[in-house]
């Protein structure tokens, strides 16, 4: 088996999709935009082979690569980068080399599209809130006027919480709407009272689930973002209401082999046209892997490897991993801006004994995962709350 893996060093920790490939006897072969000698010796050892290229852009310099490999290793089975940003590149090789494992050009719209997911997420029988796509700022002054303030807006097309905004009256929304660039396409939403849940899992050859689980985001990552807030996301198992919408949703897309994260909210009060406290609103879907640590939090919480799930199931199409959950496992990310009560050392003295991994964040992820962050294990909720007071306890 010939598995192509799109830019395997960036997250750093993603090289282990590649390890365990290999490990099992997969030729992987890599494409990436870092010098060989900048990987890193576990992206290298996880490698077959590799080539840079100066930009992942340039899509001629890339084809001439994956020619290369096709030539010298036979046809490439599954193609793969475990990142949102480069779907397209993964479906464009796919659709010029014949690859069938994997969505193709033409469908990828449904998957990058915020727009069309929400058609997706209706048809799955899963609500959506309302929204549009205005032309002109009176049709956004339109739409807000219906659904009333705030209203969230954001690229239509885009990645993670970047250029997403809480827009809370009119005026705010013309000042938008004067300095938004013209070349991008935003969606317009009402906003809803609630907090992220997601359903993150990996499939077989049938679209069938063969490990889930679920993070919780008690704050949104868009106002981490743009209000430099502490960042807190929770692993635990799928509520059966989550898992029957996100297998709903599975259903309505090609989800052949995939590791998928679907971003739910769960209304935190009554919301009129959408539902009742406690119900669950389709918000996003993400034909990856989920970002950040997420991966190793699942790890964690479940005493598994879904790095390994991931791997058996494009050779075996099956799970030989524990799939129970076990641990409360929290990301705690602290920001630099934010004078905390308690420095490092103090953390480290109180909860030393729960700490699973402790690290500063890479500048590029650190709006959503925090500049200094902790992987922290807890055995009760209480715990689990108790470590969350400490660390984000300010000074002031």
């Amino acid at each position: 088996m010939n598995v192509l893996f799109i830019s395997p060093h960036f997250p750093r920790h993603f090289y282990q999709f590649c390890e365990r490939l290999k490990s099992r006897g997969v030729t992987v072969l890599g494409i990436g935009d870092c010098s060989w000698e900048g990987l890193g010796d576990n992206c290298r050892n996880a490698l077959t082979d590799y080539r840079a290229v100066s930009s992942l852009m340039d899509y001629e310099a890339v084809y001439r690569i994956v020619a290369e490999y096709i030539y010298r290793y036979g046809r490439i089975d599954y193609v793969s980068s475990q990142n949102e940003f480069w779907l397209e590149l993964e479906a464009q090789i796919r659709t010029d080399f014949h690859i069938m494992t994997g969505p193709h050009v033409e469908e990828l719209a449904t998957m990058n599209r915020k727009s069309l997911m929400k058609a997706r997420y209706e048809k799955a029988g899963v609500k959506a809130a309302r929204w549009t796509l205005p032309a002109t700022l009176d049709d956004a002054l339109s739409f807000a006027s219906k659904v009333g303030y705030p209203v969230i807006v954001k690229p239509d097309k885009g990645v993670g919480a970047a250029s997403t905004y809480k827009i809370h009256d009119a005026g705010e929304l013309a000042d938008f709407w004067s300095t938004k660039p013209d070349s991008v396409i935003f969606i317009e939403e009402e906003c809803v009272p609630g907090h992220v849940e997601t359903f993150d899992g990996i499939t077989n050859s049938r679209g069938e689930v063969l490990f889930a689980a679920s993070q919780c985001l008690p704050v949104s990552l868009m106002d981490a973002v743009n209000g430099d807030t502490d960042v807190v996301s929770y692993c635990q198992a799928p509520s059966e209401d989550l898992r029957r919408a996100g297998e709903a949703t599975l259903k309505q897309y090609p989800a052949s082999h995939l590791f998928f994260h679907f971003e739910f909210f769960r209304l935190d009060e009554d919301k009129a046209g959408l539902g009742k406290k406690g119900d669950i609103v389709g918000l996003e879907v993400n034909m990856r892997s989920p970002g950040g640590r997420i991966p190793d939090k699942m790890n964690y919480a479940y005493d598994t490897d879904v790095y390994t799930i991931w791997a058996d199931s494009l050779i075996h199409d099956k799970c030989f991993m524990n799939s129970e959950f076990k641990h409360y496992i929290t990301h705690i990310g602290r920001k630099n801006s934010i004078a905390y009560a308690f420095d490092l050392d103090e953390i480290r003295r109180r909860w030393g004994h729960c700490m699973i991994e402790e690290m500063d964040v890479d500048p590029a992820l650190a709006g959503e995962m925090g500049n200094h962050a902790y992987l922290m294990r807890a055995d009760s909720l209480e715990e689990r709350d108790r470590q969350v007071q400490d660390i984000l306890k300010r000074r002031f």
